[in-house]
């Protein structure tokens, strides 16, 4: 295992993430983890349920982009981007 140089320091929302996992957009099944980040690697749009209740439809999301969102879940309607990874 690598050396953490910073592994006494103290994790906060501004940390970089730590864990990640590939999403698969469902409309019946929220996420394990609530997100600090998602990963988008092929654009469209993103259908999500937001930590603070609230839902929300981010369009034309660029390939490669790495959006700063607390997701709940990503849902399949609504959903066309792809290769969406979850970072906590």
């Amino acid at each position: 295992m690598a050396f953490d140089t910073f592994r006494n320091f103290s994790r906060s929302l501004v940390s970089p993430p730590e864990q990640g996992t590939a999403i698969v957009p469902s409309d019946s099944e929220g996420l394990d983890h609530v997100t600090r980040a998602l990963w988008v690697g092929g654009g469209g749009d993103l259908r999500l349920g937001m930590l603070g209740g609230g839902e929300v439809t981010l369009a034309g999301i660029v390939p490669g982009s790495l959006i700063p969102i607390r997701a709940v879940q990503v849902f399949a309607t609504g959903t066309t981007a792809t290769a969406i990874v979850g970072l906590w």
